[in-house]
C-alpha cells in the first residue's frame, strides 16, 4: 500500500506507520468492499490513551471527547469541543492512502503534525520526500 504524509510519498508499505518508533496507526482496504480501515491510537502528552479506533469504529472514547466520521473512502477524527481535526485519511486511488491533516501526540508525548505540505514531530520535519519502504512501515520521526 502506498501511504501519502502530507507531500511525501511512501510507496509499498505494509499499512503500518510508526511515529518515533511505535506503530500507531495502521490501514488496509476492506477485502470485499475497499472501504478504507484505519486503527489508531490517540494519546494525551503523558502517554495515556484517550481514544482508540478499530477497523474505522470508535472503540475507546474517554469521556466522549472525540467525534469520528467515516465513509467508504475516508476517515477523520476531531476534538468534539474544538471541532480540531485530529486525523484525516482518505483513499486516493486503490491502495493509495492520503493523510493530509492532524494534530496529536506521539505515544512518547511529542506533539505530531501534518499539513498538506509536511510531516513535523518534535524537531523532524519532512517534505517532498518519495521512499520505498519495501513492504515494511512507514517511519515518521
Amino acid at each position: 500500500m502506498d501511504v501519502e504524509v502530507g507531500s511525501n510519498l511512501y510507496r509499498n508499505s505494509d499499512g503500518t506507520i510508526e511515529i518515533e518508533g511505535v506503530p500507531q496507526i495502521q490501514v488496509a482496504q476492506h477485502p470485499s468492499t475497499g472501504a478504507l480501515l484505519v486503527n489508531f491510537a490517540l494519546f494525551d502528552g503523558g502517554g495515556k490513551m484517550l481514544a482508540k479506533v478499530v477497523d474505522s469504529t470508535m472503540m475507546f472514547n474517554e469521556r466522549r471527547a472525540y467525534d469520528l466520521t467515516k465513509t467508504p473512502q475516508s476517515v477523520a477524527i476531531k476534538e468534539a469541543a474544538s471541532g480540531k481535526t485530529l486525523l484525516q485519511m482518505e483513499l486516493k486511488a486503490p491502495h493509495v492512502v492520503a493523510w493530509t491533516k492532524g494534530e496529536f501526540h506521539t505515544m512518547k508525548g511529542h506533539l505530531f503534525q501534518v499539513t498538506p505540505k509536511e510531516w513535523k514531530v518534535d524537531k523532524q520535519q519532512k517534505s517532498g520526500l518519495n521512499q520505498d519502504a519495501n513492504g515494511g512501515p512507514v517511519k515518521l520521526g
